[in-house]
């Protein structure tokens, strides 16, 4: 565009920057309609494939049929983003031919986290009476939802994994703009824009403002409006009583094997198998965020003085205990490997008597 200004007249230098401007905005309008095309044909496949399930099972004489108390079980993984959620999420894909149980992603528009109440309902009534995805195991990118509320007699069973609030931000405004090794060649919201994290807090960008950490906490916290008022107090203590009384089990990133090996242990019925996926299989570690640079301490020390960070933090740090209590409780070490405990309970002094 330079050696066109210096080559052209000023009234043709205009019109060429108002056809330059005119071509990127088509560009624009061309990606917006391909990105919508791609997600009507995901729907459509998502749709063909449930009726090609359903028509399976229809045939096998087994739709009407009561399921065993091991197959009526439902677990949803409730992923928070840039956790290593793809890298579990893979190894339940993997195990669900040979353990014979169903995975189903929860495809959210534009990825929101918040279902609309109808949705709710919807979702709940799918879960808990699809009987031909059962057992089953869903996944997707959804704050906490209460099944209890909507009078449902058994309750879905809860996972899932969270990270250190730092490291998963810098990881997610990384992604937004490189991508990684997963699905390299997809355009991203940021692609283009270089600017490194600790630029970004230098500069105080909205991109790694302390607001940007406020996640965990309201995912755990689930759907009530409260729960995605930044820097809420009474949202924190209720993601604290969510991650105690509603989940089985939540693992942290940072030792994923851990909670891969224990998930094993105490779901066998979907797990089995996982741990040594995990730690021979070519998926262990999948997705890896492309042109991550670590933050210096002055960008670290700057967010940490945040008051949402410290309330991330905080959640961080009760789900890290709780999750190192359980497994203090689990598993026990030896020449540096992990092994599980063998049953520590049994029953006696039966009664009445079998004569």
């Amino acid at each position: 565009m330079g050696l066109l200004r210096i080559m052209m007249p000023p009234k043709f230098q205009l019109l060429a920057v108002l056809a330059f401007g005119v071509a990127m905005l088509f560009l624009e309008n061309q990606v917006q309609k391909l990105e919508e095309s791609r997600g009507k044909l995901e729907r459509a496949i998502a749709r063909h494939e449930v009726r090609e399930i359903e028509q399976r099972h229809t045939m096998d004489g087994t739709k009407d049929v009561v399921l065993d108390e091991s197959d009526d079980v439902v677990i949803i993984y409730n992923r928070v983003p840039k956790t290593a959620s793809t890298s579990f999420t893979n190894i339940a894909y993997d195990l669900c031919g040979k353990n014979k149980y169903h995975v189903l992603h929860i495809n959210t528009t534009k990825n929101n986290p918040v279902m609309s109440l109808q949705d709710q309902v919807r979702f709940v009534k799918n879960v808990t009476s699809w009987k031909e995805m059962k057992p089953g195991f869903y996944h997707g990118h959804v704050a906490f939802l209460d099944f209890a509320k909507f009078g449902v007699k058994k309750k879905p069973i809860y996972i899932n994994v969270i990270r250190d609030p730092i490291e998963r931000l810098v990881s997610y405004y990384y992604f937004l703009r490189f991508g990684d090794d997963y699905r390299p060649g997809l355009r991203r919201r940021k692609q283009g824009d270089k600017k490194t994290f600790d630029e970004c807090v230098s500069s105080a960008g909205s991109d790694c403002a302390a607001e940007k950490l406020w996640l965990q906490i309201p995912f755990f916290c689930g759907h009530n409006s409260e729960c995605w008022n930044v820097g809420s107090r009474w949202a924190l203590e209720q993601a604290k009583y969510n991650l105690i009384n509603e989940y089985l089990l939540v693992g942290v990133t940072e030792e994923l094997e851990d909670f891969i090996m224990m998930l094993e242990a105490a779901l066998p019925r979907f797990f089995r198998g996982a741990a040594e996926l995990y730690r021979t299989g070519k998926k262990s570690h999948l997705r890896k965020t492309s042109e991550k640079k670590p933050p210096t301490k002055e960008s670290i020390a700057k967010l940490q003085q945040s008051d949402i960070w410290k309330m991330e933090n905080e959640f961080y740090e009760f789900a890290l205990e709780q999750f190192q209590f359980i497994r203090a409780h689990a598993v026990r070490e030896k020449d540096g490997e992990l092994y599980l405990l063998a049953q520590n309970f049994f029953y006696e002094k039966i009664y009445p008597k079998m004569n």
